[in-house]
């Protein structure tokens, strides 16, 4: 099995977990990435990132849940279509709920990684 599938099972579900929760994982892909590309250890993870175009934890888990909120938005069962379809509280809000995390801002490597892939998509 591959291991970003165990990571990031039921990731809908665990995108909004705490923050040092998913930094764990992250740490945890870096590791991974380094040691499959044999990088120097000064080499920075958003470049890792960037040039194997892999997305960080958070990314694949907000993709990922954005998927799962679109399929199930249309799905013929209408207790998951209502399940979907709710209010989410406001940000500042205590109680984090699944959908949250589809308008929460991208962490520190996410951020990078995409600028980086910006800056290279306005030079192709």
């Amino acid at each position: 099995m591959c291991i970003r599938t165990v990571m990031t099972y039921a990731s809908p579900v665990f995108a909004h977990a705490a923050a040092k929760a998913l930094h764990r994982l992250q740490v945890i892909q870096n590791k991974f990435c380094r040691a499959a590309t044999d990088a120097h250890w000064c080499v920075r993870n958003s470049i890792l990132h960037r040039d194997l175009e892999l997305p960080t934890i958070s990314k694949y888990m907000k993709d990922a849940s954005k998927r799962f909120f679109d399929i199930a938005g249309s799905h013929p069962n209408a207790l998951l279509r209502a399940a979907v379809d709710y209010q989410p509280p406001h940000p500042t809000h205590l109680i984090r709920r699944p959908r949250n995390v589809l308008t929460d801002p991208p962490d520190a490597l996410t951020a990078a990684v995409e600028s980086f892939n910006d800056v290279n998509d306005t030079h192709d």
